[in-house]
């Protein structure tokens, strides 16, 4: 979980939001232009937006009723000084001043961006950013700021996602103003950029009538690995302060932004590839830039896989087919956040806010006036769940910025996109606060606590099992079952192991192909902190084509001493299949210890086994001590003590490579019990049991078997710690997850309730 001092905050900027009204005073900004040239979705425009100069009163109110603890909000520098430079407005200077004051008064601490790409138009036909004046421009718009507002604020951020401003607004022509400049002009741009960031920070310090704290909010794209190996992470981090972009491409970098603010120079690496568009730079620029700051902000939203290539070069991985995408058709990378967090912390020297993160859904009212924003719950509590495993890990980050508070207009995309905690009818500027404002409301009160990271895991986990090769083994496996398995000697399939025989796999999900011990050693809380030294189950189905050998096992006392520290095995059967005159050994005929080892060291095994009939749906309880032995053609789901300790008594004289199986004779003497459990004890049918119900089949010290046979619908509460299922025939739905016949999965602890549907049989165990 995150500290108590932790911030959560949303963020927004002034033209997004604010909307216009005559005689306001303000002056255009190249947004104004950009949209009146029709370059906006839909010919959309932001005259009124979110009527936030009007309504801000009540909407500070909203964020305070919603536990928001922070506001990264933009000044409109065309609002403040019209003309960019010279008088300033002062119905501006006191709309803000009532914004900060509303903010405070409702417990809301005010981070002032003077840049979120609010440039005016004044100035831009002057030159713009490719004027070297704009670097006294902007540092006199900053002296404004501090004069006007930081006896009210002492939280400052100069310029956010500079990448943007001079990529998509003067390389590419995607934002205002539009334009689509020769490399040497942007690189030009982003120099006088920086350099205007410095100059903003000296003024910001000079004038300011206390103590301040300023930081810069850059993005960038996230490289992240593909997998977690050392290889691939290095590869991952070369990417993201690197320059792999292509030139038409080339401001979407993060180390170029960000080296000369926190580090003091360029990237060598960028410096080589870009010197043919270079401007001048001088020692004096970067002492300008490299001003001393409080934090440095990042806005990360997704990211993209790279692994390390096979000649140790940086390798681009496409993503999965179906990869989740947001309502933008951005990628859903929780991954990519938590990297990129931890890539920044170790690269730069500041603590670190996200000042912005979130994602745009195609929000619609319901039937019930509430909007349902599930989505943008999952994406959010991924993203927060994944800074809180940096933060955990050591990354020093002070804060969270939720983008964003209110829908808005969407910079070219208009009104498309809603990235919004509050639903914005924009016709009629009613509010309606989404599912995922309650949810960060809860966030936040918990400091972290009501993240899923942080609960039980809710989803069902599925195998992928293991399979062993053995002389009484088949193919039924491949050919009923349909499991990926080569040849016609496959014996067992272990569905449920965490036993290093035979271990399976989780088959999907966060877990995907983790093995269950892994689980059990370092995520205790699925399995609901269950006190037992290893996994304490093992659920297999076994395929006798031959008759196995005759065999017994040991207690837990006796395997102890005699098999280091193993445990014993307790197990029981479900006959899955048999042939209509099918039998088991189960049991013996001696009435004596003494008789027990005359009739095994005579070989007299015909008086010694006892075979009793069995049909498929009967469940036998094999209890350490008993003799028993499925014969061939049985096919048997066996839940067992997670041991493989297994004492063979006889085995018919069969070769295995040319030499008979190990026997254990004398312990199979030692542990066997005389006299053997009677026949009517020792098997019951569990064929015709009601429907839609638990029927439990055996409890004991180590495990408790029940059967559910579902033909409807059919809900229960899960009381144990966890729970283990095999699906025995049929097919359906467990808890929307579709479930066939030789389905193995495990119900962790944190879904209590299991609803089933369909028409099939399960046979279900658990501590």
């Amino acid at each position: 979980m995150f500290k108590k001092d932790f911030v959560w905050g949303v963020a927004s900027s002034a033209y997004q939001i604010e909307g216009t009204e005559p005689g306001d005073g303000r002056g255009d900004n190249v947004w104004d232009v950009f949209v009146r040239q029709g370059k906006i979705f839909e010919h959309q425009n932001a005259e009124i937006a979110c009527d936030h100069i009007h309504h801000f009163k009540e909407d500070y109110a909203l964020m305070r009723n919603l536990g928001i603890q922070a506001y990264r909000f933009s000044i409109n520098w065309a609002r403040l000084i019209p003309q960019g430079i010279g008088e300033v407005n002062p119905k501006a200077v006191k709309l803000y001043r009532n914004m900060i004051i509303s903010m405070k008064e409702n417990g809301i601490e005010p981070y002032i961006t003077l840049f979120h790409w609010e440039f005016p138009q004044a100035l831009q036909e002057k030159g713009g950013w490719l004027n070297p004046e704009v670097v006294q421009w902007f540092g006199y718009y900053a002296k404004v700021v501090a004069e006007n507002f930081s006896d009210l604020c002492d939280k400052f951020i100069t310029i956010n996602e500079p990448q943007c401003a001079v990529g998509l607004g003067h390389l590419r022509g995607l934002h205002a103003p539009g334009l689509k400049l020769s490399y040497k002009d942007t690189f030009q741009i982003a120099h006088n950029l920086l350099k205007s960031h410095g100059q903003a920070v000296i003024q910001l310090r000079k004038y300011a009538k206390q103590s301040i704290q300023v930081g810069y909010a850059p993005t960038g794209g996230v490289a992240y690995p593909y997998t977690d190996s050392p290889e691939d992470i290095e590869a991952a981090r070369k990417v993201y302060f690197g320059f792999y972009n292509p030139m038409d491409n080339w401001t979407w970098n993060v180390s170029w932004f960000s080296d000369p603010v926190f580090l003091g120079h360029y990237p060598e690496e960028g410096l080589k590839k870009f010197a043919e568009y270079l401007p001048e730079m001088t020692q004096e620029d970067m002492e300008l830039i490299h001003q001393p700051l409080d934090f440095m902000g990042q806005n990360i939203y997704n990211g993209y896989y790279v692994r390390a290539g096979a000649d140790g070069e940086p390798e681009f991985v496409d993503r999965e087919p179906g990869f989740p995408k947001t309502g933008t058709d951005w990628p859903v990378t929780p991954k990519a956040f938590y990297y990129g967090i931890r890539f920044l912390t170790q690269r730069y020297p500041l603590p670190l806010y996200i000042t912005e993160n979130g994602m745009g859904c195609h929000d619609n009212i319901s039937f019930d006036g509430k909007v349902h924003d599930n989505d943008r719950i999952t994406f959010l509590d991924s993203y927060i769940g994944a800074m809180q495993k940096a933060v955990l890990e050591g990354a020093d980050v002070r804060g969270y910025f939720l983008w964003t508070f209110l829908d808005n207009f969407e910079w070219n995309d208009g009104y498309k996109q809603r990235f919004g905690l509050v639903y914005v009818d924009y016709q009629t500027q009613r509010r309606i606060v989404k599912d995922s404002a309650f949810w960060y409301k809860k966030v936040i009160e918990s400091s972290g606590k009501t993240l899923s990271c942080n609960q039980p895991y809710q989803q069902i986990l599925f195998f992928h099992p293991a399979f062993t090769h053995n002389i009484w083994g088949g193919s039924r496996f491949r050919d009923e079952f349909g499991y990926p398995v080569e040849g016609t000697d496959i014996g067992e399939c272990w569905g449920i192991s965490a036993h290093p025989t035979a271990e399976g796999t989780i088959r999907d999900g966060i877990y995907a192909g983790e093995k269950l011990s892994t689980l059990w050693k370092e995520h205790p809380e699925i399995f609901g902190e269950a006190d037992y030294d290893r996994f304490p189950l093992l659920v297999k189905i076994i395929d006798a084509q031959k008759d196995l050998s005759i065999q017994v096992h040991p207690d837990d006392a006796y395997a102890r001493v005699h098999e280091n520290g193993s445990l014993g095995k307790t197990e029981c059967w479900y006959v899955l299949d048999c042939p209509a005159d099918a039998a088991l050994v189960i049991g013996h005929n001696a009435r004596t210890k003494e008789e027990l080892s005359d009739m095994i060291h005579q070989g007299r095994w015909k008086e010694l086994i006892r075979e009793i009939p069995v049909k498929k749906g009967d469940f036998l309880q094999i209890d350490p001590g008993t003799v028993h032995s499925i014969k061939g053609g049985v096919l048997i789901l066996e839940i067992q003590q997670n041991s493989d300790i297994t004492y063979r008594v006889y085995d018919y004289d069969r070769l295995s490579n040319g030499k008979p199986r190990q026997l254990h004779v004398e312990q199979s003497i030692d542990v066997i019990t005389v006299p053997a459990k009677p026949v009517r004890d020792s098997v019951k049918s569990a064929a015709d049991l009601p429907e839609n119900c638990i029927n439990e089949l055996y409890s004991c010290r180590y495990y408790r078997v029940g059967k559910i046979t579902v033909s409807e619908r059919f809900q229960f509460t899960m009381e144990a710690p966890f729970m283990l299922a095999t699906v025995v025939s049929g097919d359906g739905i467990v808890n929307s997850q579709p479930v066939k016949k030789g389905d193995f999965f495990l119900i962790p602890n944190g879904i209590k309730s299991v609803e089933l549907l369909g028409n099939m049989e399960l046979i279900v165990s658990n501590v």
